[in-house]
């Protein structure tokens, strides 16, 4: 007694040891089998221990272990660990014993084991679950269904049947469940019409709703190619969920023979019924629902036709195309707008036809819409046609040509349009030319390289043409272009001149410093004057100048400041600067109350760079910029950038 009992707690420090790995990823050697079932057996080995055992077990057992893991099925806490290990072995003295202790049983415990017979699919256990489905403890006649309907072979299904008529409420939801359970496992078998009579007997039922519906579709699906017909028959149905099952159904159903049967009983229903069967066909994607959208979308109430029009590029089939078109036209805005969208969306080389045809022909409107419907479909094989219609009489297609050709056109186009542009005068025309340019020169890999064809044009250009050259050339840069701007900025005209200053005010890179400091500085011409100033201090924050360069930049601004509006522009840039002087000129404008909140962002955002090198110049500043400001951000900031000096 006592060597056992040596052995039994040898085995427990083994299993707490880890020396006996129980892990899901872990299976024990098949030799310690033994020893698990004497964990399980030991009256000394605790609840956590027995639980670790049987997990162990689930793994290994064989024939040896039934007996011991029987024992615990009346054990309310470890009735569940033992049926855990029982199940998956394979012999079928377990099902004996499950079967024997259906008949002994109570309770919770007795609940697990009917799980365990559905499980293990007992077949010789059928007629025992079908005594338990008229028990008077709920939990048990549910777990019986349950069980019966997983067995489901014939026998469980005519148990259930024959429970059927006289179930009610909750138990019969369970009855319910338990067929269903037999006929899945009927189709799987291969046994159809089992599984169809099972559907249609509970898709005759009164209620629940929930088993109807769910009949209908295993009905439909249990009969194949055949369900079809009862696709029909429930597109006619007085109750929508009955209808809107069959049509869910349908969904996972290929076949013309079930578009068909959409398509056929779609006359003659309600609205709401014939926008979920146009939902439908236009989630099954099958071109031969095109005819009947394509009905629909021309009569009857708008809601639905809006619904066939939306159907129609989810199928995708060119089909469609002619309806849609003629849809474009349709007085009631809405479809109108509808058809657009889905002729915008439907792929394929027959919608870009269509558009084309729309494109070429006399009307304004049309070609105005199919310029819209080129570039949602990025048609950028209609480029030629883009600049021809470009080239055209038409004063309101012409600029929406451009745009289109803009968005869709390469550096290939660039040719072309500085053609177009030399030939117009209309001001419209001459925007729309200068927008397409600018957008496929930025397209290039090299856009400079289109300067000098730029510049060779502006001796023969008129202002206005000269203006949209000048743009361009301020979106390629460069010296050359540059160099150009700046010989513009001296023309006799004055609407060349002041377009030429315009585009030096708004350069992007600081080459351009020098002529704008100059006007800033010398200019007779106080807007000039202005526009220049502001346009030098914007150059301040290019990135690929030096600190140095910067700081001189920014002092030369200053000097030059007289308004607060510039003072808190030179500020922003000033905020770039990643130096303690610039701190400094920062901190300077802190208790001027019309740029105090712009001082102190500034200052903040050059502590930011500058805390790890000029810490006390850092920590000195911030704790001014916290005083005088009550800006949430700046303050959350500032006292970051505190910290992180003071460290």
């Amino acid at each position: 007694m006592l060597k056992s009992r040596i052995h039994i707690i040898l085995i427990i420090a083994l299993l707490l040891s880890g020396a006996i790995q129980l892990s899901a990823q872990t299976v024990p050697p098949k030799a310690d089998e033994g020893k698990l079932i004497a964990v399980i057996k030991s009256s000394d080995a605790t609840h956590k221990e027995k639980v670790d055992a049987c997990r162990g077990l689930a793994l290994i057992a064989t024939g040896k272990s039934i007996a011991p893991l029987v024992a615990l099925l009346s054990d309310e806490k470890l009735s569940h660990m033992a049926r855990y290990a029982l199940e998956p072995i394979k012999d079928p003295a377990v099902d004996e014993a499950f079967r024997d202790a259906l008949g002994k049983l109570k309770g919770m415990p007795l609940v697990g084991v009917i799980g365990s017979v559905g499980v293990r699919r007992d077949a010789k256990a059928v007629d025992m679950l079908a005594k338990m489905l008229k028990d008077s403890d709920a939990v048990v006649a549910r777990a019986a269904a349950r069980a019966l309907g997983s067995i489901g072979n014939s026998a469980a299904a005519e148990a259930l049947s024959n429970e059927l008529g006289n179930a009610s409420g909750q138990k019969k939801l369970h009855v319910c469940e338990g067929l269903f359970r037999c006929a899945e496992t009927a189709v799987a078998e291969g046994r159809n019409q089992q599984a169809i009579d099972i559907y249609d007997k509970l898709r005759k039922l009164d209620d629940p709703h929930q088993v109807r519906g769910g009949a209908v579709r295993g009905a439909i699906l249990a009969r194949g190619s055949e369900g079809a017909a009862l696709i029909r028959e429930y597109l006619r149905s007085d109750s929508y969920i009955m209808f809107s099952a069959a049509c869910q159904t349908a969904l996972e159903m290929p076949g013309t023979e079930v578009t068909k049967a959409l398509t056929s009983g779609l006359n003659g229903l309600p609205a709401d019924n014939k926008i979920l069967v146009i939902w439908t066909l236009g989630k099954r994607g099958d071109a031969a629902a095109i005819p009947a959208l394509s009905a629909a979308a021309k009569a009857g109430d708008k809601s639905v036709c809006i619904a066939a029009v939306k159907a129609m590029p989810q199928i995708g089939d060119a089909a469609a195309v002619p309806a849609l078109v003629d849809l474009l036209d349709d007085t009631d805005g809405e479809i109108a707008k509808a058809a657009q969208d889905a002729l915008a969306a439907i792929p394929g080389d027959e919608a870009d036809a269509a558009i084309m045809a729309m494109l070429n022909s006399g009307e304004t409107a049309p070609r105005l819409m199919a310029l819209d419907l080129i570039g949602r479909r990025r048609m950028t094989k209609s480029v030629p046609s883009l600049l021809k219609a470009a080239e055209g009489p038409d004063a309101v297609v012409r600029p929406a040509a451009l745009k289109k050709v803009g968005e869709l056109g390469s550096p290939a186009e660039f040719s072309p349009l500085l053609d177009l542009l030399i030939q117009y005068e209309a001001r419209q025309d001459l925007d729309a030319a200068e927008q397409a340019l600018s957008a496929v020169c930025v397209k290039s890999s090299n856009p400079a390289s289109y300067t000098w064809r730029l510049t060779s044009q502006l001796s023969k250009a008129t202002p206005a043409q000269k203006g949209a050259l000048l743009r361009v050339l301020s979106v390629i840069g460069g010296t050359n272009a540059l160099k150009a701007v700046r010989e513009a900025a001296k023309d006799s005209d004055v609407q060349v001149s002041d377009t030429a200053i315009r585009v030096l005010c708004s350069w992007k890179t600081a080459d351009a410093a020098p002529d704008l400091l100059a006007l800033a500085k010398n200019s007779s011409n106080q807007s000039r004057k202005t526009a220049a100033l502001r346009g030098y201090i914007n150059l301040i924050r290019d990135k690929k100048l030096s600190t140095e360069k910067k700081l001189a930049m920014c002092k030369e601004a200053f000097a030059l400041t007289r308004r607060d509006e510039e003072k808190k522009l030179w500020l922003g840039a000033l905020s770039t600067v990643p130096a303690a002087e610039a701190l400094s000129m920062a901190m300077r404008h802190l208790d001027d109350p019309a740029t105090k909140d712009e001082a102190a962002f500034a200052a903040v955002a050059i502590g930011e760079k500058i805390a790890n090198k000029k810490p006390r110049e850092v920590v000195e500043a911030m704790q001014k910029v916290l005083k005088a400001t009550k800006n949430r951000n700046v303050v959350k900031r500032g006292r970051a950038v505190l910290n992180k000096a003071k460290q």
